[in-house]
This record gives structure tokens, sequence and C-alpha cells, in this order.
């Protein structure tokens, strides 16, 4: 089974309107409510392909309940603990001549529903996958990522882990199955500027040399590369179409990843690049159509 945290999800209201001016009324063309957070889209993307995945985390309140609805219409698995004070958080997206973006703090998580995640964790068993993805809101300590992976790695749970610098480095000592950086977060791990795909291969050895088993970097328009377990390079390019939408695509190219590795590191890579692809050419996140569609271009 494929499990997947999100500490801080949210439902994402985007609204659409020709111009935005400030300190003025503004009146939309239309309105899109949608779930978010990257742990959530990896295990929605999951269940679109068919895979069974149970999303982890915390909600709360009447937006808590209104996104577990979303995802059981969406055919996600979901046991998130009920907070017992406050509401999951609306995150407002502004499309207009200019994007904009109103993210929401979340509610606080009280150390006794923490506690209550730890012992979920300590019921995943071998062969099972965790997938860590996305931000630590500010009622957590900084390390619960450690945390979560001191419980998980002993009971031979493989470790997924989609997170910023601060987040990932400490992690790599658990030794990560998948890492999944893109160019811009792998250049801030390494300090360094990466512009070849050597320099890339060379950072990405970094990371597995630090503890990470597999390293997939996304490249946006370039499409990716794969540093696998056994040292050897996969490259392959990008799905062809117009990105209009970027976000979930990093989520749903690590979804894709891990749906297909059990055919082999060039198809996972596909398959990813696929997931990812469907995604960011759509105004959501991608549907089996979709990636299958651009699986057989590419």
């Amino acid at each position: 089974m494929i499990y997947t945290v999100t500490l801080n999800p949210a439902l994402d209201y985007a609204v659409y309107l020709p111009d935005f001016r400030v300190g003025e009324l503004n009146r939309t063309g239309r309105e899109v409510l949608s779930f978010g957070g990257k742990g959530i889209n990896v295990s929605a993307v999951l269940a679109a392909l068919g895979e069974p995945t149970i999303a982890l985390g915390f909600v709360a309140g009447a937006t808590g309940q209104m996104l577990c609805k979303m995802l059981e219409a969406a055919a996600v698995g979901e046991d998130f603990i009920r907070l017992p004070q406050g509401e999951t958080r609306i995150n407002v997206k502004i499309k207009a001549d200019t994007e904009s973006e109103i993210n929401a703090t979340g509610p606080h998580i009280d150390e006794k529903s923490l506690e209550c995640l730890f012992a979920q964790l300590a019921r995943l068993k071998k062969g099972d996958t965790l997938v860590l993805a996305g931000s630590v809101p500010p009622s957590l300590p900084r390390d619960v990522y450690q945390k979560m992976a001191e419980i998980a790695v002993p009971r031979g749970v493989r470790l997924v882990v989609d997170a910023e610098r601060d987040l990932l480095l400490p992690i790599l000592f658990y030794r990560p199955c998948l890492v999944k950086p893109n160019k811009a977060e792998l250049a801030a791990i390494v300090g360094r500027v990466l512009a070849t795909d050597a320099e890339i291969e060379a950072a990405a050895r970094e990371l597995q040399l630090a503890g990470a088993e597999n390293v997939l970097v996304s490249l946006g328009a370039d499409g990716a590369l794969l540093l696998d377990k056994t040292g050897k390079v996969h490259r392959a390019p990008a799905a062809r179409g117009q990105a209009v939408n970027t976000v979930g695509a990093g989520d749903s190219m690590v979804a894709g990843f891990l749906y297909g590795v059990a055919k082999g590191y060039p198809y996972a890579l596909r398959m990813g690049i696929a997931a990812g692809g469907a995604t960011a050419f759509g105004e959501g996140l991608a549907d089996a159509t979709g990636i299958y569609a651009l699986l057989r271009q590419m």
C-alpha cells in the first residue's frame, strides 16, 4: 500500500477574472474549488491510475469535512486525523492578467493529534511505501519528518520524500528510496548553479552519496533525469503540450513514477513525465486518459 502524508492540506479556491484591480470591486468570470496539498495530489493521481493509496494527515472543521467528501468523490482513500479545533485552510488563487496567491496558515495541530499520526505510522508494514511531501505547519516541530522516518523505516517501509532543502537533507540519513527535487531545489541544496545535464547528474550523485537511493530531478520543459540506485542515469524529454497549470505537476510525476517503477526505471521515468505533463497541460490533476495519451506520444 502507498500511504501519503500531508500535514497541512487545503481547499484551493481559484478565481478567474480578466484583470485584478487592487482596492476595487472585482467580479469573477468563473471559480474552481479543489483539494490541495502535495501528498494528497500524489494519492489522487495514484487513485486515478487504479493504484491503492491512503492519504494521511490532519483536517479540521467544516472545510475539513468538505475536503474529505471531495476525496471520496475522487475515489481517494483517506484516514485523516480530525483535529478538535480550527478549520482546514482555504488558499485563494487569483487568476488574472497576473497570478496572485493567498495561502492560509492552517489549524493548530496539538500534541495528542500528532501522536495519533505516529500511531498510524507504527501500523505500517514491510513493503508499504510512505510519501512525505510538502511543508511543515508552524504548530509542528521542524524535525517531524525525521520522527516519522524513525517510526516507519525500521519496519521495512519504503520512504519517498518531496520537500524543501531544510526538510530533505536531515532525512537522507534514513536512506529514502526516492527523493524528487526540481532543478532549482537541487541547485539550492548543493549551493551552485546547474546548467548542464552533467552538472545536474553530479549534484544528484551528491544526494545519493548522502543517503538517497534514487534521485528523480524534474526539469520542467526539459523533461527529467533519474539517477537510479545502481548509479545508472536515465534521461527523458518532456511530453509535448502547452503548459497551463504547473500546480501539482511535480506531485503527479512522483505518483506516475511510483506507479510505473515495477516495470523498470525507464518506464517509471516516462510514466512520471507523462503524469506530470498531463497535469501541467490541464486545469486539474492528471487522469488516466491524459497520462496514457502522453505516454503513447513519448
